[in-house]
């Protein structure tokens, strides 16, 4: 007796770990263009207005269009993260470096993107981080949720997109 309970629980942990290992992902893959009106951005937000991800097994490539300073030309910024927790560096805000890293939620339906940038002003170094929670939501539009600190303070952004 004591036999059969020992198997029955050692292939229900097996099926557990299992299946959250091959939770289905959420698929983030398309070209998403910002929807304002479903937005929370706060009166500083600079929210990307399009955004085009390429998801694969291993890795995402997400391409950002945010709008210019001053009425200034767009911005473009492209970076693929990989979710085993590497480290991967980019450019960020004024030629300044920005290093991120990606991971999924337990249950796969988040990418969670959480991203550190340092840049000096006037002589002194400041660090700005932040954490994107990516998902899509029950009618299929891409949620973008971002929690910031900087050296102003912390901040929240919701940014909603729809697939073009």
């Amino acid at each position: 007796m004591k036999q059969t309970f020992t198997r029955i629980f050692f292939v229900a942990m097996v099926t557990l770990a299992t299946s959250t290992l091959f939770a289905q992902r959420a698929a983030l893959s398309g070209e998403w263009k910002l929807d304002e009106k479903k937005s929370e951005l706060g009166e500083f937000a600079r929210a990307a207005t399009s955004i085009k991800t390429e998801q694969k097994d291993d890795a995402i490539t997400i391409t950002r269009v945010t709008p210019g300073f001053n009425g200034g030309d767009p911005m473009t910024n492209t970076v693929t993260l990989t979710f085993d927790g590497k480290v991967v560096e980019s450019e960020g805000f004024r030629g300044s470096k920005r290093k991120s890293t990606a991971k999924w939620s337990e249950d796969a339906k988040t990418l969670v993107v959480s991203s550190t940038m340092s840049f000096e002003r006037d002589g002194q170094t400041s660090e700005f981080k932040s954490t994107e929670s990516w998902s899509i939501t029950k009618d299929g539009q891409l949620s973008v949720v971002t929690q910031s600190n900087s050296p102003r303070g912390e901040s929240t952004v919701k940014a909603i997109y729809t697939k073009k």
